[in-house]
Parts: C-alpha cells; structure tokens; sequence
C-alpha cells in the first residue's frame, strides 16, 4: 500500500513520522499500530463515557477531552416526561 504524502497530503508525512516516534518503530510498523490501537481506544472511551456514576457534566468534559480531530465523541442526554 502507499500513502500519497505530496501536495495536499504532505501533512500526512509528518504525522506518519510523529506516530514512528511514539511507537518507536519504522513508519509502516507505526501505522499498522495506529490502525490496531483506535478500535481498542475509541470503544474505551465509549464505556468510560458511558459510565452511569457520572454526571453529564463529567461525561461532557472527558467526550472533549478524548475528542481528537478524527474522532469526536459527544454526550447527549435525554429528559423525558409523561402525564396522565
């Protein structure tokens, strides 16, 4: 597989290269991880997110916290009301 890193994907170059650093190995190791990790990371999240001993608020500021420029995680809450 190659990843187009001229013109408008020149960012990517640099962001690949950050994610090597981290990892601490080659770029196509770092991707490979990248792609294995999310999953794992965003479905974390979503439970810790999802946790009923938290406030909305708390659930509100840890979705902002987690949120990344790929993924975004909101918090909504539902009130409902009945008559009879």
């Amino acid at each position: 597989m190659r990843i187009r890193t001229d013109g408008d994907y020149a960012y990517r170059k640099d962001v690949i290269e950050r994610a090597a650093d981290y990892y601490g190995c080659n770029k196509t190791k770092a991707v490979t991880q990248a792609c294995e990790d999310v999953p794992e990371l965003v479905g974390a999240a979503r439970q810790v997110i999802e946790r009923k001993d938290l406030t909305a608020e708390q659930r509100q500021e840890i979705a902002e916290t987690l949120s990344t420029k790929a993924v975004t995680f909101d918090v909504r809450t539902t009130v409902e009301t009945r008559t009879e």
